[in-house]
């Protein structure tokens, strides 16, 4: 998909370079005029040869300022096309590393195109195009006298070869430094996901700690490259008035001599500061340019790791049944397994509670159903198709999913409610309403756009739950995964989860609960009780019930089924 991408934008790249032919041509007017001005009028004296060649170069340079300004606006309209070629994509990658934990950044891709993108339209990418140019001029410098040339070539091969030992030099150091910013980005990102906790317990300074450990590394790293650069950056800017004062030397003594005019002399010197202007860019913009190469190298690591996705052919929607046959699944990055061999199978309109001691895996199973988590071996199915061969765009609508952890979206209520897409008003209404929440929304400043924050950080924790609840209702799912949804709700807010969860069983869909209280266990038609990821028991509610409680009942009169509470 990368290299299709760069295909794509081939035809404006050869504008590019075409824009570039003709303001490398155009860079030849200052020179020649000046040649001129020397040895013609100068010697003729002629007023009208001056006026004439005066305003043909003033001509040409206002043409060649518009020819800048237009590739320049060639470049930022042929970035914008690659991120809007490559962002999607992108963003589906970033989210598939962070539900596989493949990576302890996984924005990065993100951040990595908006490098390049910035690097294509920035002021790097025309030093890169102008490089081919310098042989040319110092051909022509030869052609003016060969002593001339020598000069600009020993010059062009100096700065050329402080390149390439800067880059060289500079390579390794900068690599670590970018790695070590990137952790360090990670680590604060994830820190500050948890500002509450941290200020609380007074983990502020413990944490800042550390966090500067990691961010100092990246500081001390990029200040070691930048120390390392900045030497060959002084040797560039002592070579270049350097070779400007010896082609200005060479030039006046073969002017004494009669081998030149005084205007080769002075065009020669001038001919020679755009040959090595390219190169000298490049080695004042090397920084960006590692970093911009670096940035491709990742994104095309990135793209080649997640290619497009397979054209699946279209199924039927979803009715709700559900397959589960000798399952195991781990957390990412992990192998051994934390739910082993569990086998069930639910038809349309069952409601299903899962109970279990805490680390029995009864999250682990809810993110392998809703296909969150990648499984190890066994199958899960959906009306009989294999849940990693549908299309998650498409049946991503007929599955509703409340995890533990709510995460909520900054925009409004209905945003949320309406998942971010088209949002059809007299859906959000109806999964409010079945939340039990549409009356709450109501008295809210502006109700149903009313904007929430980011993660809904103007919300209570109820309220959060309650919108997450409705989120997963909304579209009408016909497979509801609710991961201990009533952990933060008050007594009318379970009521509303009761109710909605009779509503789903009503209308046919397929519900599987996490439960950790009773009165939820109460709702189901079947039981599953999982302990150390494996299958204590599963069968219909009263019968599971009879067997995992015990007379006497606890202290406070609870069934002994409450001692499999926890996540």
């Amino acid at each position: 998909m990368f290299e299709r991408t760069l295909g794509s934008l081939r035809r404006p790249l050869f504008a590019v370079g075409v824009f570039g032919f003709a303001l490398n041509v155009l860079a030849l007017t200052v020179p020649l005029h000046m040649m001129h001005v020397y040895d013609h009028v100068l010697t003729s004296r002629s007023p009208t040869t001056l006026l004439f060649i005066s305003l043909l170069a003033v001509g040409l340079l206002a043409a060649l300022g518009l020819i800048d300004m237009f590739r320049s606006r060639l470049l930022v309209r042929v970035a914008a096309r690659f991120d809007d070629a490559l962002s999607d994509r992108l963003f589906a990658a970033a989210v598939a590393d962070r539900l596989a934990g493949r990576s302890e950044n996984p924005g990065q891709p993100l951040r990595d195109l908006d490098t390049f993108r910035t690097f294509v339209s920035g002021s790097a990418l025309p030093v890169l195009f102008d490089a081919p140019w310098a042989p040319i001029f110092i051909a022509l410098i030869f052609m003016l006298h060969p002593l001339l040339g020598v000069v600009a070539l020993a010059g062009a091969a100096v700065l050329l070869l402080t390149t390439l030992v800067n880059e060289r030099a500079t390579r390794r150091l900068s690599q670590r430094a970018s790695n070590d910013t990137m952790a360090a980005a990670a680590f604060a990102d994830s820190a500050l996901r948890n500002a509450e906790v941290i200020e609380a317990m007074g983990m502020r300074p413990a944490i800042g700690g550390r966090w500067r450990r990691r961010y100092g590394a990246a500081v001390r790293g990029h200040a070691a490259t930048a120390d390392r650069a900045g030497g060959f950056v002084a040797i560039a800017k002592f070579w270049r008035p350097f070779l400007q004062v010896a082609m200005l030397s060479v030039g006046a003594w073969l002017a004494i001599e009669n081998l030149i005019t005084p205007g080769v002399m002075i065009a020669s010197s001038i001919i020679m500061a755009r040959a090595l202007a390219p190169v000298e860019g490049a080695i004042g913009s090397w920084r960006g340019i590692i970093t911009a190469r670096s940035a491709y190298q990742r994104l095309r690591e990135t793209l080649a790791r997640y290619g497009e996705p397979p054209t699946r052919m279209q199924l039927p929607d979803l009715r709700g049944e559900v397959s589960v046959a000798n399952l195991f699944v781990a957390p990412p990055r992990v192998m051994r397994p934390v739910v082993k061999g569990i086998t069930f199978s639910l038809s349309p309109g069952e409601v299903m509670g899962v109970i279990g001691p805490n680390a029995s895996g009864k999250s682990t199973l809810a993110r392998a159903l809703i296909g969150a988590w990648p499984i190890l071996s066994g199958e899960i199915r959906l009306d009989g198709a294999a849940l990693g061969d549908l299309d998650r765009t498409r049946i991503g609508g007929s599955i509703g999913y409340l995890p533990q952890d709510i995460e909520l979206f900054d925009g409004t209520i209905a945003e949320n409610i309406a998942r971010f897409g088209d949002a059809d008003p007299e859906g959000v209404l109806d999964a409010a309403r079945l939340a039990g929440l549409h009356d709450v929304i109501l008295r809210l400043p502006k109700a149903y756009d009313t904007p929430i924050g980011p993660g809904g950080e103007t919300l209570s924790g109820g309220q959060r739950q309650r919108i997450g609840l409705a989120r997963a209702l909304y579209g009408a799912p016909v497979l509801v995964v609710l991961d201990e949804p009533n952990a933060n709700l008050d007594a009318e807010g379970e009521d509303a989860l009761l109710d909605a969860i009779a509503a789903l069983k009503a209308r046919g869909a397929t519900v599987i609960v996490i439960a950790h209280r009773p009165n939820l266990v109460a709702m189901v038609d079947r039981l599953m009780v999982l302990r150390d990821g494996t299958i204590e028991m599963i069968g219909p509610r009263a019968e599971v019930l009879a067997r995992v409680t015990r007379p006497p009942a606890s202290r406070d009169g609870a069934p002994v089924v409450a001692k499999f509470a926890g996540r």
